[in-house]
């Protein structure tokens, strides 16, 4: 039986110490060469490999001697304690019970997961398959002590809850759903549906329940239903949606409730709106021109308002770094092996092709291409070919993607994310990239006009994936002329 502390100078007497192996002072979890604080024992536990004293391939926990970072098996170290679990006799970290984390999460998904028979539900064997098979069972072990995913989770496998995106979709907690749909999805438990597309529908429904009158929200329901739905989901076909995309619709369905209310407080009907009402409105809010102008023409069109005309404005691209500031960083990149290999590969898609990190983010192993003599990147058509630094690059970001042992093992993206069948969120990986000092706006802009003005610009966006009127329109920006270009058919 542990001794009973009644006072903190007790339990520092008895249970305190100076850790053998970090020098932190701290509660002891073992006594091997020392005593070993909850931290270091954690490490060790989850530490395998070869022992360089026996050559076994086992589980690693002790230490050559008191002072050196060497792990050793526990019978080289001399260490008393047992590690193999009394159930599937893996030997590493054991929980309650005595039994490995494998076979505790095995325990608690399967409690989750009953049916009410004392049976994992038919249709989530795949589930408890899938998520029994990662190689971090401690992350979701975490998962379901800590989150009110467990709940959920029963609630689907007694019938609580209809095993459907529509009983899912209507759950009011949504960030528990979004993460537990996305498990559901990846294992096939229930059809794919686009994350972006499902996150969009849900703010759709809140937003429209916001805006007053029911007038305006029937309007805007009706511009959201027939004209950034259908487009979204008409996209959603062609591939994943990016979290850019549906950001602009909802920009679009915020400026179009805007509008119809400035309109109400000037005592104005949408039917009845003039030219002088939309020419004030724009003036009044400039800035968010561009995204109000959707629900202006699907409004003429429809006969909701008068057919009128608004200013234009060219926008321009943001001022471009020097070149020679470019080049620095690309060698910066390319050298600098305390960047992470994410980052690197990310930044130099970005400074060498223009690459917007919405789009690297979609990017699968099969987007890279490897042989023995080069390194091809399908960016766009035919696929661009990786200098050799950058074809290193990739080649090591492969590997460490091969040993890749998050939710997201079996997926193929290039970037995976730490939610299951999903990328990186490009918003984390530009802010990692600020970090190290890498410009993604000024060095897209800037690798783009170089380019455009060292190769015909219909080319150019053919090769990285961009429409050629957008790199006409950098090629005019940057002062570039076709006449510079030698005659020839560029096509081929």
């Amino acid at each position: 039986m542990s001794p009973s502390y009644t006072t903190r100078e007790q339990f520092e007497r008895w249970h305190l110490r100076d850790c053998a192996r970090c020098g932190r002072r701290a509660a002891k979890a073992a006594n091997w060469e020392g005593p070993i604080c909850r931290t270091c024992f954690d490490h060790a536990v989850h530490t395998w490999g070869s022992c360089p004293d026996c050559g076994t391939h086992r589980l690693l926990p002790g230490r050559r001697q008191a002072g050196q970072d060497v792990p050793v098996c526990r019978d080289c170290a001399a260490i008393t304690r047992d590690f193999f679990c009394d159930r599937c006799g893996f030997e590493g970290c054991l929980l309650g019970g005595r039994l490995c984390e494998r076979c505790t999460l095995a325990d608690k998904l399967t409690q989750a997961l009953d049916d009410g028979t004392g049976h994992v539900h038919p249709d989530l064997v795949p589930l408890l398959d899938g998520v029994l098979a990662t190689t971090a069972p401690k992350r979701e072990l975490s998962w379901l002590a800590t989150s009110r995913g467990s709940a959920l989770l029963s609630a689907l496998a007694r019938g609580e809850l209809p095993l459907t995106h529509a009983a899912l979709a209507a759950h009011p907690d949504w960030r528990v759903v979004s993460f537990v749909r996305e498990l559901l999805m990846h294992h096939g438990v229930l059809p794919r549906l686009d994350k972006q597309l499902m996150l969009f529908e849900r703010w759709l429904a809140g937003r429209l329940a916001d805006i007053e009158p029911p007038e305006h929200a029937q309007l805007v329901h009706r511009f959201a239903t027939w004209n950034e739905l259908r487009r979204l989901r008409r996209k959603a076909d062609d591939g994943p949606l990016r979290s850019t995309t549906t950001n602009e619709s909802r920009q679009r369905i915020n400026r179009a409730a805007d509008f119809l209310a400035w309109l109400a407080d000037h005592d104005i009907s949408l039917e009845h709106c003039t030219q002088a009402a939309l020419d004030a409105w724009h003036s009044e809010h400039y800035a968010t021109r561009r995204p109000a102008q959707a629900f202006l023409r699907w409004a003429m069109r429809s006969g909701a308002m008068p057919k009128l005309t608004w200013a234009w404005k060219t926008t321009t691209n943001p001022t471009p770094m020097a070149q020679h500031q470019r080049l620095a960083l690309i060698r910066r990149l390319i050298a600098d092996q305390t960047i992470p290999l994410r980052e690197r590969t990310a930044g130099l898609l970005v400074l060498l092709y223009a690459q917007p990190l919405s789009r690297v983010v979609q990017m699968t192993i099969h987007d890279v291409i490897t042989s023995d003599n080069e390194v091809l990147l399908r960016i766009g058509d035919p696929p661009t070919p990786a200098p050799g630094p950058l074809a290193g690059i990739l080649r090591a970001l492969l590997a460490e993607r091969a040993a890749f042992s998050g939710p997201n093992k079996e997926s193929t993206w290039l970037f995976p994310g730490r939610r299951a069948g999903q990328p990186l969120q490009h918003r984390s990986l530009g802010e990692a990239l600020h970090r190290h000092g890498i410009p993604v706006q000024a060095g897209r802009t800037s690798a783009l006009r170089q380019l455009v003005l060292q190769a015909p610009a219909p080319v150019v966006a053919r090769m990285l994936g961009f429409h050629d009127k957008h790199t006409t329109r950098v090629l005019v920006e940057a002062g570039g002329n076709w006449n510079r270009y030698a005659p020839g058919d560029h096509d081929q």
